[in-house]
């Protein structure tokens, strides 16, 4: 008698079953600030559609609480400390740190590193086509999208913000201009569809669509501005909007009519890329995933937004800092409606997309993601997640460490040592400090942060000697009178009906949604 043995190999899937990939990434969005997660303000029906469609992930995270770090993550699989990008590109450091702080914020990355095989490296080595459109932030010259493998690159250098503003002409070397007062965040959408719309062969994509919306400067058009500014008047306007939180007021209320605006711009921009995949029938067969680099911008820079009942925002070390919007569609994989309380962070898209897409995973790369593969089937697995950010923000946050580890959540700071715990599960808005009260605990998260740190090769701020104490006290209370009674001056400004920006509303006069 014979005994025939059959092994049975997961072979890669076929270039016309892989599916294809719509990767949207918004740019210093909070979490609250879409309808779907508690907004009242601002509106964004088409990203609250892909929330509903697929999965939500109630405890999803970006890498860090400022966007090139974070990004960085994304691409590579990787937590910022180890790639060695820990804040925003171009970001001073060492001695040329010029302002009065207690330490001097480490070396800071200037590229991504070419030795890291992105993500669109392995989808391209998989059989995706792949296209980049937006914001880059991660390097120059010869650290391009294009030279980390995406094919065709719309709009994507070194710069954080848009040169040109959000309306043509952009003033981008990667994106020629538009009509006279063209709206960036639909010219992106609009390039993003052209590319779909050309994958005419068996080929899959990769399409990664990377708004720099709603980063500053906050722009928007007269009739959204008009729509907003009605909008917060009928829900009764305020008297105060900022607070004081340590080192900087931190808004308090969503009634920025021009944030407003640009918050609807970007979504009716999601709008156009999800109906034209469903247009050209592709809806069953393209992953979508929506997720933000860092929460949104409550203190420094524009002062745009209030991220509560989350504390802090964009910069900072709380939960608006670091808390996003993680929504992935996987056709055939996740329920519609369906949520998870699964630990999700940047790291873990690269991973995420080779299982689904039926290709090897490269462990050695992505080495600080897992697969949530098995997260969007229902599954479920603990883990911790840690953060570096080593730096002082134009936000107001304080150089820290952070460890999540369960419903608890430890930050050291590393201007004196000190460490917080917090029960995020019972006090999303960081407000007790439970440190005192569980010692043991503490040094238990204390000891997994330190061992985290030095596995990854983190590099930490030493003290600074030009530090003035006495300065630094006059200076924070300054920011606390003069900083936020300018504030609560100019957002009540933007509020009136007489209000303008300047005489073509930054080119906005000319355009058209």
């Amino acid at each position: 008698m014979r005994i025939f043995l059959f092994l049975v190999f997961a072979l890669p899937l076929p270039a016309a079953d892989k599916p294809n990939i719509l990767f949207i990434l918004a740019d210093d969005l909070g979490i609250n600030d879409l309808s779907c997660e508690g907004s009242t303000f601002q509106e964004t029906p088409n990203i609250d559609a892909i929330a509903k469609s697929g999965m939500r992930f109630t405890n999803g995270y970006s890498t860090c609480q400022v966007c090139s770090p974070s990004r960085a993550s994304i691409m590579s699989g990787q937590y910022p400390a180890r790639i060695g990008i820990t804040d925003w590109i171009g970001a001073a450091t060492g001695t040329n740190w010029k302002r009065n702080d207690r330490i001097l914020p480490p070396v800071n990355g200037a590229q991504l590193p070419a030795k890291i095989t992105t993500v669109a490296e392995a989808l391209k080595s998989g059989g995706y086509r792949t296209f980049f459109a937006g914001k880059w932030h991660l390097g120059g010259e010869g650290s391009g999208p294009e030279d980390h493998g995406f094919e065709v690159n719309k709009g994507g250098y070194h710069s954080g913000s848009p040169r040109g503003g959000y309306f043509s002409p952009f003033n981008n070397p990667k994106l020629d201009d538009g009509p006279a007062g063209e709206v960036l965040p639909i010219r992106l959408a609009k390039e993003t569809n052209n590319f779909i719309s050309q994958q005419k062969s068996k080929k899959p994509f990769f399409a990664f669509l990377s708004f720099y919306s709603v980063h500053g400067p906050i722009q928007t058009s007269p009739d959204l501005w008009e729509k907003y500014r009605k909008k917060a008047t009928a829900a009764g306007l305020v008297k105060e909007r900022f607070k004081n939180d340590r080192t900087l007021p931190v808004r308090q209320v969503q009634d920025c009519p021009i944030y407003g605006g640009m918050m609807e711009s970007m979504d009716n921009a999601v709008g156009l890329v999800m109906n034209k995949i469903k247009e050209l029938g592709l809806a069953d067969n393209t992953i979508v995933i929506f997720t933000s680099d860092n929460g949104g911008v409550s203190s420094g820079d524009a002062f745009a937004t209030s991220c509560l009942p989350l504390r802090g925002g964009k910069g900072r070390q709380w939960e608006g800092g670091i808390r996003q919007p993680y929504y992935i569609v996987a056709p055939g994989v996740t329920k519609p409606g369906s949520t998870s309380s699964q630990f999700a962070t940047g790291t873990d898209f690269y991973p995420t997309l080779l299982e689904l897409a039926g290709l090897e995973q490269l462990p050695t790369h992505h080495v600080d993601g897992i697969s949530l593969v098995p997260a969007l089937k229902g599954g479920h697995s603990g883990r911790v997640l840690y953060w570096h950010y080593p730096h002082y923000g134009n936000q107001g946050g304080e150089p820290s460490g952070i460890i999540r580890d369960g419903d608890h959540k430890l930050i050291r700071y590393y201007e004196d040592g000190h460490e917080e715990l917090y029960n995020v599960k019972t006090d999303i808005g960081e407000t007790k400090d439970l440190a005192p009260e569980n010692p043991d605990l503490v040094k238990k998260l204390s000891a997994e942060l330190s061992a985290h740190l030095t596995e990854v090769g983190a590099k930490i701020p030493k003290p600074d000697p030009r530090f003035d104490a006495e300065k630094k006290e006059q200076q924070i209370k300054s920011l606390h009178t003069r900083k936020k009674a300018q504030l609560e001056k100019q957002h009540a400004n933007f509020l009136q009906p007489y209000y303008k920006p300047n005489n073509t509303w930054w080119g906005a006069l000319r355009a058209k949604d």
